[in-house]
């Protein structure tokens, strides 16, 4: 257990950062009156999951082991991290989804109608909703999380020495 502390801390840390990013959405109107600019926006969440990720596998390096950290031991911490918030996001979804902002999905329904982005109501239900939201952030932040692990691996590892 010892061995991923920092990586359950970390992805602990990350799910608040998104949750908290959610918030700061729904109070700048991105649920609501401006949601045609939310899914612009939204990839902004890039900017702080980044530096949450990085601080993270600093912070391995660090105090693991020692300031001395391989690519390779990086890449395997950032992949557990990675796991670890892909287990949590169905769980900060659903915050998201019945606890902050529980108006988003009628919203995003009613508004992707009007612009002609769906046929009907039940075909943007279809994509808008839960489940598929729920789908959607455990793979995604596991795929991000590798990929932004493997390149920020190249810059904390330790040179070797010659």
């Amino acid at each position: 257990m010892n061995k991923i502390k920092i990586e359950i801390k970390w992805a602990v840390i990350f799910s608040i950062v998104a949750l908290l990013w959610m918030v700061l959405e729904k109070l700048s109107g991105l649920h609501g009156k401006y949601i045609d600019y939310q899914m612009y926006l939204t990839n902004l969440f890039a900017i702080p999951a980044i530096i949450t990720m990085v601080l993270a596998l600093k912070e391995k390096k660090n105090r693991f082991y020692n300031g001395q950290m391989n690519y390779l031991q990086g890449l395997i911490s950032g992949v557990i991290l990675s796991i670890f918030i892909a287990l949590l996001s169905p769980l900060t979804q659903w915050i998201t989804s019945y606890v902050i902002t529980p108006e988003y999905f009628p919203n995003v329904i009613k508004r992707s109608v009007e612009l002609g982005y769906y046929k009907s109501i039940e075909e943007a239900e279809s994509y808008f909703n839960y489940q598929n939201y729920a789908i959607q952030s455990t793979i995604g932040s596991l795929v991000m999380g590798i990929i932004t692990s493997a390149i920020a691996m190249i810059f904390i590892r330790s040179k070797s020495k010659k």
